[in-house]
């Protein structure tokens, strides 16, 4: 992970220090992870898309090797930190125009960015996208065992409970990486990079923190089903695994109510981390929808 060519780098923006590796050179892309990911989840995609674009891909607060904060006061804020972070960030770099790449936790942040600050935005690229059209779908009956993950993560305990040695931290960390996935055991080779990361100070907290954020908001959507908004105008991708268990492909039916230019299509044989599982499926689609766009 810490191989010298990877140009690991730190900065400033929002009140918090930043990392985050950069490569290449032209439109800039920020690639924003997920969870229970940090910047080394994009490995497979970073070099081979620096070939087109300035590449950069940060952790998010909370994560990696990024600093870590408490919880905002009412913790419904984390996501708006996030979007902050992410214009601090993008102006300390000077991008005044930039692409998203995101997943995940990633997502909801391209969208919350998106919503408030769209003249800074050429494109946006999901991988299976958290929208609000999913709706009180999380609970079905089909599904509601799919996210019990969500509430544990709430738990004061659970990052102490998690993070006890390196096997619990493995089991659990690599539970998710194997049963999110088309086939499992795609994750193996970098596993002891991911139980490195997750056992740094903070970054089980750091991750979870953001459920214990995002609590309030999903338990409304499932009460009250989903919102309406006003549609992100963005050009938007989105490239969703038809084997993700707790995104389902299925779910992709309402992104026409919340994208008004968004061009979808399921990527066969990949789960949750399809820019992972899929890395040259992914890499030619990113790079042929925002060559796509650049005049």
């Amino acid at each position: 992970m810490d191989e010298p060519d990877w140009n690991h780098q730190y900065l400033d923006a929002n009140g918090i220090n930043i990392h985050y590796v950069r490569h290449g050179e032209g439109l800039p892309l920020v690639l924003l992870h997920g969870w229970p990911e940090f910047w080394f989840t994009w490995r497979k995609n970073i070099l081979p898309l620096a070939e087109s674009f300035d590449v950069v891909a940060p952790d998010l607060r909370g994560f990696g090797d990024t600093e870590k904060t408490a919880l905002p006061d009412p913790p419904s804020r984390l996501v708006e930190d996030y979007v902050e972070d992410l214009r601090g960030f993008a102006d300390a770099l000077g991008f005044e125009e930039f692409g998203i790449v995101s997943h995940d936790v990633g997502a909801y942040v391209a969208q919350g960015f998106a919503r408030k600050y769209p003249e800074r935005l050429s494109g946006l690229f999901f991988f299976n996208c958290p929208y609000p059209g999913i709706g009180e779908r999380w609970v079905e009956p089909d599904q509601v065992n799919e996210i019990w993950y969500q509430s544990f993560n709430q738990q004061p305990w659970a990052a102490s409970l998690v993070g006890e040695n390196r096997k619990t931290c493995e089991l659990y960390i690599g539970h998710f990486l194997d049963h999110w996935s088309h086939e499992p055991g795609l994750f193996d080779e970098d596993l002891d990079l991911w139980v490195d990361n997750f056992m740094e100070p903070g970054n089980l907290q750091g991750g979870f923190n953001w459920y214990i954020s995002t609590n309030e908001g999903r338990i409304k959507q499932i009460r009250d089903g989903a919102p309406d908004l006003p549609k992100i105008e963005t050009p938007t991708r989105v490239l969703w695994g038809e084997s993700d268990s707790v995104l389902k492909v299925e779910w992709a039916d309402r992104l026409g109510d919340y994208f008004a230019n968004c061009d979808f299509d399921p990527a066969p044989e990949a789960g949750h981390f399809v820019h992972y599982e899929r890395p040259d499926l992914t890499n030619r689609e990113i790079t042929n929808f925002f060559s796509g766009l650049t005049p």
